[in-house]
């Protein structure tokens, strides 16, 4: 129901509660409030999800980081509604200033926590000082900028026109959840492919600021005193300017970021629509080190250490017929392909460009011996897991997972019972899988729960460790593995890898064994100790 203005006393000033004095009509006023909501409520969504992606990007743990994030973030958004009830008398200008410091901070927010964890260091333990301890801050003070923001939004709507505050609550809302929606889309299918993080949450600070701005002083100006209306302008402005000088300088700070992470000779730095992709070295005798998502994932030092230890196990027996789950990089191709009864490899890489970047580097191709121009070598670009689905029955002799850890992002797939039952489903009868866990020696859970998890899917397992402490888990479906090198006519001799070291690998890991874990499913993912 709306009910009428009681009538100003003649010569007194306007009341800062009182009706709105509008340049435009009521109507137009509301429409344009409602407008105002709509925009900073997309910004505010595409905040809380640049620094989910950021902070998941940084740490490969997306479900304790969203959870963080969103729980933190809405909490503070109960305790700003309550804090804007003490500016309801001054709305407009309260508005205002909200929006500008949300603008600064949701903005700048992406390049201060990348700068953290590119200058001191990764983000180490589940709760480490540092780059979480800013995350945490950054959702608490956005959360509570956001949530101050519909309390005061519902004041300034209703010196508009006084209406029914269930009417009210419902148009706000209405507006809310749509930008809502609108931030949401934004964010991965526009903002961050077209921009990246960095410039993407810069440009929502821009938004959100000129919205803010001109929604009070274009809208309720007339009932801001002129110092008033100078400073908002001069806050807007600057925050305006600060925003665009970041913008202008940050192809240079990621540069100088990139370098305090990789060093200084960093030679190719891609970020593919999986993963970014940095190589440094690689020239003048300096070693080659791949990194994906800030991570080293091969170094030339050692790298064959760990591949050798990976592929040789598996190719004692059959293996005409072999399938690479990962490896995009091509070296465990590489050692695939030395063995000369080998007629067909199959590399299924999530990241196409990774794969066109090992085919294509000069440094990184001759690491891996130009195994894509080998003509036995096919690849296919697709998530391994979904490909599996559809793979032939029995068709491989071999199944090398050389797949991100368990604790990374897609652990709960691709390390699923789920998962080694569809591998199991594509090897023959007397076929070998083989499993990277990661490192064993921080986190000896992960590699018995994978060990574990093949024992659900029916497989019999041998675990060992190889090159710097990595796990890895060789299983079959009849009998246990035996871990041992192929021998006889065109098996190859490794470089680094024996079988004295292999029998010391396995007697390493069966000392640190720990019975009786439970499997880890895609319902119930165990990867989290």
């Amino acid at each position: 129901m709306i009910e009428p203005h009681a009538p100003a006393r003649p010569g007194a000033p306007p009341s800062r509660r009182g009706p709105a004095r509008l340049p435009v009509r009521p109507g137009t006023g509301r429409f344009l409030v409602l407008a105002g909501v709509f925009v900073c409520a997309a910004c505010g969504l595409v905040y809380e999800l640049e620094l989910v992606a950021l902070a998941a990007y940084l740490t490969g743990d997306p479900v304790t980081q969203t959870s963080v994030v969103l729980s933190v973030m809405v909490f503070a958004m109960g305790i700003g509604s309550l804090i804007a009830k003490r500016l309801r008398r001054q709305a407009a200008a309260g508005f205002a200033v909200i929006e500008a410091v949300l603008a600064l901070v949701g903005g700048c927010s992406a390049m201060a926590l990348y700068a953290v964890f590119a200058w001191t260091g990764d983000w180490g333990g589940p709760w480490a000082a540092g780059p979480r301890t800013l995350m945490v801050a950054f959702s608490l003070t956005i959360g509570l900028l956001i949530g101050a923001e519909i309390p005061l939004l519902m004041e300034l709507i209703q010196r508009i026109r006084r209406q029914d505050a269930g009417g009210a609550v419902a148009d706000l809302f209405a507006a809310d959840y749509v930008g809502g929606l609108a931030g949401g889309l934004a964010f991965p299918f526009l903002l961050l492919p077209l921009m990246g993080q960095l410039t993407g949450a810069l440009l929502t600070g821009a938004v959100n600021v000129v919205a803010g701005g001109a929604l009070v002083l274009g809208l309720f100006g007339r009932d801001l005193t002129r110092r008033a209306r100078l400073l908002l302008l001069t806050a807007n402005l600057t925050v305006l300017g600060v925003l665009a000088a970041a913008a202008v300088l940050v192809d240079d700070f990621e540069r100088a970021a990139r370098t305090a992470v990789y060093g200084a000779d960093v030679r190719v730095a891609v970020r593919t629509d999986v993963q970014e992709v940095v190589l440094t070295g690689g020239t003048h005798g300096r070693p080659l080190d791949l990194y994906l998502d800030g991570r080293l994932l091969v170094s030339a030092r050692d790298e064959r250490r760990y591949h050798e230890a990976l592929v040789h196990p598996a190719m004692n027996g059959p293996h005409s017929r072999v399938l690479i789950l990962g490896g995009g990089d091509g070296l465990a191709a590489r050692e695939v392909l030395r063995f000369a009864g080998v007629r067909r490899v199959r590399v299924v890489e999530h990241d196409p460009d990774l794969v066109r970047l090992a085919a294509t580097d000069p440094a990184l191709s001759a690491l891996n011996g130009h195994a894509y121009d080998d003509p036995r070598v096919r690849v296919t670009a697709a998530d391994a897991f979904h490909w599996l689905r559809g793979a032939p029955h029995a068709a491989y002799d071999v199944v090398i997972a050389d797949l991100p850890g368990p604790d990374r992002a897609a652990g709960a797939q691709l390390y699923s019972q789920e998962f080694y039952g569809l591998a199991r489903r594509a090897l023959t009868p007397g076929g070998r899988l083989v499993v990277h866990t990661g490192p064993a020696a921080p986190r000896p859970r992960l590699l018995w729960t994978v060990d574990s998890t093949l024992h659900a899917a029916g497989l019999r397992t041998t675990p060992y460790l190889a090159a710097r402490d990595r796990g890895l888990v060789l299983a079959a479906p009849g009998a246990r593995p035996p871990l041992g090198l192929a021998t006889g006519p065109g098996a190859p001799r490794p470089h680094s890898l024996t079988p004295r070291l292999l029998a010391a690998g396995r007697a390493e890991a069966a000392a640190g064994r720990i019975p009786g874990l439970p499997p880890s499913t895609l319902v119930h993912p165990r990867y989290r100790g």
